[in-house]
């Protein structure tokens, strides 16, 4: 039964609530009676919605039982008091991948009955942590259960959204009056200030802001930007330097200094339009609301929308959600770099003022460094935390020295003192001024929405007027800048950020110059992406070398614009503190997964392991998203290193590329980001073992005239009948999986009087010849000599021919392989093994040989691009009789060939079932047949007994156990004798 209540009965119940367990602490015998009766606070019944102890396959294989299972909306994880609740909300998550979709629940709740964390699932957002004896206080986070839909999260969104909109209104109506560039980008910056700091008390009157530009301008607007300019000289003005006849109403108004408001702009016409605007922006609409995570980006992307015209009205800015980087990415990334192990310490801490004294020293020396700021996301969200965890621990010391506040309520100068952590322990390098900037004022915004979190939480008032402390952002080309020169190592604890994702082929020319320089001791470094550059240059920071390029003095730091006033010294509380230990720096790195699949591997990783790098955490290939709308998917990796040997190790694997990662810890990450050894796949020109060769198909260089469609095709037979006898099929990867037949004029051995003959034909092949003259490639020119041929011809001349596309999806779980026969000509973009048997065939489709394309193979986009020399030359083959090390008996390894050989014949059975389907059809996952997965799941247990493999099913084992064996063959001297097909096949060609 569930029962309608208003929030107040939920609140009173909520408090009897923590009143009845307050003295609880044991999950096998309270468990259960503490969920039931959490369910009667929001007025259901959790006979009726809840399923305690359902037994739920666990992410590795195992079962598990959670404690309380509300489908779709809660899962509880219940502990003894005291226990570790970080670890059981782990235990949680491993839980969702045995759930339908329909039921992963939103929210999960870990409690240990003294401690309540509840998390919003695909968040990423910190958890709420709180007493029980503070559950009240919470209430609202709860509120789901009562069925009053939370939107939280996309409130925030749409708050920073309709932010960013009004600022885009006021940056349009400015520049309708001829105002531009780099003033217009400050003064936005300055009036956002203005906005927030009315609305959030730096501005001691309430409305002191609006009153100002209501009351001192005309309607107009003639007078604003007079107005404006007055107001923003006397925020940078200390009280002992404003004028004696300063007006009064402007006398109110505090000192900021932090030179957001030094120097003086150009002027700006303002009209009437331009005022209503700004006096909208004012009165209506907090700004104390904003996630400066996420508003410096959509700021940015207001500012730098002069390319949709002039007449800006027009522009409609649908997409600004598009801008930012969502908290969920930024806390993968800070979450196992840091924030976890600080959670951690605090929470064994809390009950020693020694401990936690030690622990509010080490936040006060943490220095934080993004190479590629942006507008400060990373940084902002890295601060927001530390002041968090900062807050929490005075807390808990103020609780045990059991300190009195002030009967006014207000904090005493030692309670002041303990708030330390400032805006100065972030750094950056932004290569944009306008971003620069925004960066420097999100962090400000930032420390004064913590400053407020910090006054309600102590009782008193609490801000940092006039501004002492900045951030140091520099603005300049981090890849040419010496890091060293904006933050020496040793004063860095972490490394953190987002470089640029730009492919290898895609760079400018400026870009690649750039990328030389950092990589030139790289051995072929023109195959790594731009983001690599950041990665070289951030092991030379962590090793203490220099980077390569200017040194910061050459660049702008923000902050350091002409000021006629002397900023106040620092406190001695606030100085700089003692260097870290050399080679201590660890650093974590958003990145596209390129660098961790195919050719870059080898190239950026084996130069990174050899300086001494190791990975410390990494999450494997997840999609990129900021819950925009028209986002692109990206598909990337984070990976956290530095060079300790750490014993912490994790990787984060995710079931689901758009869902919630499963943590599993490592004893090594190696540069595939499996739990294997540090061993690369070295490209080869030889397959590693005893199997056929593969080849690439051939190549036309034909400018299309020896191609045909099917309708050319008909056209010219009707013509030229004779023309039959020289054409053959013709299939790429494309035309393979999805059934589109093409033909092509196939001319060796044509004698001249049949090439005469054929006029239409004899037209294609001068056309051919034309082309081939007019190339800008010396080798296809050469190739002009015979117009009748393709340029490489490496069609087998009879039998047939395994085909494997050198493109394909990566949401196939098995490769779209098929025979072909050998008078179908395939494509440069279709590889083939024309020796390919039975057995070779299983082994190639199964999931073993996937999961090694998966990290061996290049891409195209996010698509699989199968590798010759990476991925089929460096297949580490099963174990059979000419195959080293641990060769099984001749018996034992027969029978394991055949298994294999009648496995693949029964998948080429089952796909023959539905002759009508392409490939395409029969491996989506959504459409695969029943019959196919069937053959395929035999098959993948043949192969896998092959292998005498017995570990777990997903793909990051496999492939941790292929380079097991791969490391071992590739160490074997025994020669290998080559083999020799067993059995013909009997093929049903696609």
């Amino acid at each position: 039964m569930t029962v309608t209540l208003n929030h107040a009965e939920i609140l009173h119940r909520a408090y009897a609530f923590a009143k009845d367990y307050a003295s609880a602490s044991y999950e096998m015998g309270q468990a259960q009676n503490f969920i039931r009766d959490l369910c009667e606070v929001f007025g259901f019944s959790a006979k009726r919605l809840v399923n305690f102890e359902q037994r739920v396959k666990k992410s590795g294989g195992s079962s598990g039982r959670m404690d309380g299972f509300y489908p779709g909306k809660l899962l509880i994880e219940m502990k003894s008091r005291g226990a570790d609740l970080q670890a059981a909300y782990q235990q949680a998550l491993d839980y969702l991948p045995g759930l339908q979709n329909a039921e992963l629940p939103d929210y999960i709740l870990v409690s240990d009955f003294e401690h309540l964390h509840l998390y919003r699932r695909g968040d990423g957002s910190a958890p709420l942590c709180h007493r029980l004896a503070d559950f009240a206080q919470h209430i609202d986070a709860y509120l789901f259960l009562a069925g009053f839909e939370t939107q939280a999260r996309a409130e925030q969104i749409a708050v920073n959204e309709g932010a960013a909109r009004k600022i885009a209104q006021l940056h349009d109506a400015m520049r309708d009056g001829g105002y531009s560039g780099a003033d217009l980008e400050r003064y936005l910056v300055r009036l956002l200030f203005c906005l927030f700091a009315e609305d959030t008390a730096i501005f001691d009157s309430p409305g002191a802001f609006s009153q100002y530009l209501r009351q001192h301008t005309r309607e107009d607007g003639s007078d604003l930007d007079g107005a404006l300019q007055n107001l923003f000289d006397t925020l940078n003005r200390a009280p002992d330097k404003r004028p004696k006849n300063l007006p009064h109403e402007l006398r109110g108004f505090p000192y900021i200094n932090g030179s957001v408001f030094a120097g003086r702009l150009e002027p700006c016409y303002f009209d009437s339009t331009a005022r209503r605007v700004l006096l909208d922006c004012a009165e209506h609409f907090d700004w104390s609301q904003i996630s400066p995570a996420i508003f410096g980006s959509l700021f940015q992307a207001v500012i730098h929308h002069d390319g949709e015209g002039v007449t800006a009205k027009s522009s409609k800015r649908r997409e600004l959600g598009a801008h930012y980087t969502s908290e969920i990415n930024i806390l993968r990334v800070i979450g196992p770099l840091f924030l976890h192990r600080l959670q951690t310490e605090l929470k064994t801490a809390r009950a020693s003022k020694t401990r936690l004294k030690a622990f509010l020293e080490q936040l006060r020396s943490l220095h934080f460094f993004d190479p590629a700021c942006g507008c400060g996301n990373f940084l902002v969200l890295a601060y927001r935390e530390i002041r968090r965890l900062e807050l929490d621990a005075v807390e808990a010391l103020l609780a045990l020295e059991q300190r009195q506040r002030t009967v006014s309520g207000t904090l005493d100068a030692k309670e002041f003192e303990q708030i330390q952590c400032d805006v100065h322990q972030c750094h950056g390098i932004e290569i944009e001024a306008s971003a620069a900037h925004i960066a420097t004022v999100a962090l400000w915004l930032t420390d004064h929405q913590e400053n407020l979190r910090a006054s309600r939480a102590l009782g008193g008032h609490f801000n940092r007027l006039p501004l002492v402390r900045k951030a140091n952002i520099v603005q300049g080309n981090a890849l040419t800048l010496d890091w060293a020169g904006v933050l020496p190592p040793a004063q860095c604890s972490y490394v953190i950020g987002n470089p640029p994702f730009v492919g290898a082929k895609f760079m400018n020319d400026a870009q690649r110059e750039e990328t030389r320089r950092v990589l030139a001791d790289v051995n072929n470094a023109g195959l790594l992406d731009f983001v690599a550059a950041w990665y070289v240059k951030a092991a030379r920071y962590v090793r203490g070398e220099s980077c390569a390029g200017a040194t910061a003095s050459a660049a702008v730091q923000l902050g350091q614009m002409p000021n006629a006033h002397t900023e106040p010294t620092a406190p001695k509380s606030l100085s700089t503190p003692t260097p870290a230990a050399p080679g201590t720096v660890r650093c974590a790195f958003v990145s596209t997964n390129s660098i961790t699949q195919g050719e870059q591997v080898g190239v950026l990783w084996g130069w990174m392991l050899a300086q001494g790098m190791k990975i410390q955490f990494a999450h494997r290939t997840f999609q990129w998203s900021n819950d925009a709308k028209g986002v692109a998917a990206v598909h990337c990796v984070i990976v956290g290193f530095g060079l300790e040997e750490r014993s912490d190790k994790v990787i984060y694997h995710y079931p689901d590329i758009r869902g919630e990662p499963t943590a599993v810890p490592a004893q090594n990450i190696n540069p595939y980001l499996t739990d294997a050894l540090d061993v690369i796949a070295q490209a080869r020109s030889t397959p590693l073992m005893a199997v056929p060769e593969i080849v690439n198909g051939s190549i036309p260089a034909d400018g299309g005239h020896l191609i045909l469609s099917p309708e050319e095709y008909k056209i010219l037979l009707q013509t030229e009948p004779a023309a039959h006898a020289w054409i053959r099929p013709y299939l790429g990867a494309e035309g393979l999986i999805h059934n589109q037949l093409r033909y092509c004029l196939w001319l060796p051995g044509c004698p001249p009087q049949t090439l005469r003959a054929m006029p239409l034909v004899l037209q294609r092949v001068q056309a051919v010849k034309v082309m081939r003259e007019q190339s800008s490639k010396a080798a296809t020119r050469q190739k002009a000599a015979t117009p009748s041929l393709f340029t490489e011809n490496r069609q087998p001349a009879m039998g047939h021919y395994l085909a494997i596309p050198r493109t394909s999806s990566e949401n196939r779980r098995y490769l779209p392989i098929a025979y072909l026969n050998a008078d179908v000509i395939a494509a440069n973009d279709l590889q083939m093994v024309p020796e390919a048997t039975l057995y070779h065939f299983g082994v190639l489709s199964s999931t073993m040989h996937r999961a090694w394309t998966g990290i061996t193979a290049g891409r195209l986009k996010s698509d699989l691009r199968y590798s010759v020399r990476l991925t089929y030359n460096t297949f580490p083959w099963p174990n059979l009789p000419n195959s080293t090390p641990k060769r099984p008996t001749p018996a034992t390894a027969q029978k394991r060939r055949l298994a294999i050989e009648a496995a693949a014949q029964a998948v080429l059975d089952a796909r023959a079932q539905f002759a009508d389907s392409t490939l395409a059809d029969l491996y989506d996952p959504l459409t695969m047949p029943v019959e196919l997965h069937k053959a395929h799941q035999q098959l993948d247990k043949a192969v896998d007994a092959a292998y005498s493999y017995k570990g777990q099913p997903h793909d990051a084992a496999r492939v941790a156990f292929l380079f097991t064996r791969y490391q071992a063959l590739t160490a074997a001297t025994a020669p290998i004798s080559p083999t020799k097909p067993t059995r013909r096949c009997k093929v049903q060609a696609q």
